[in-house]
């Protein structure tokens, strides 16, 4: 299921937690995310509100390679809503090109 990957850094419980990003995963306007760490395992099931999602792609992605097609998947129109959104929950961080996050993309099952 994870092969090539390393350990989880957290469960899938955490991945999607924010009301209204639970709302748009919900709505079908969001289907990925990115976290610091790893989150979740290929065929994993996460549970909002009673409907399940599965997650079937897990992969790194830097800053720098953010489009706004990439974007469009976590809910947002472009890189710079994201970006502003992100830096608004993360006061302090930097938003540095080279710097990789780990994407989650899920579907409803």
């Amino acid at each position: 299921m994870s092969e090539n990957l390393p350990p989880k850094t957290c469960t899938i419980e955490r991945l999607v937690t924010k009301e209204d990003d639970v709302e748009k995963v919900i709505r079908g306007e969001k289907t990925a995310t990115r976290r610091n760490g790893r989150y979740a395992d290929i065929g994993e099931i996460m549970e909002l509100k009673g409907q399940k999602f599965e997650v079937h792609k897990v992969y790194q992605q830097s800053l720098g390679e953010l489009t706004d097609e990439a974007v469009q998947t976590e809910g947002f129109d472009n890189v710079e809503s994201y970006k502003n959104h992100i830096l608004s929950m993360h006061a302090g961080m930097p938003w540095l090109p080279h710097m990789k996050v780990w994407v989650h993309e899920f579907r409803a099952v």
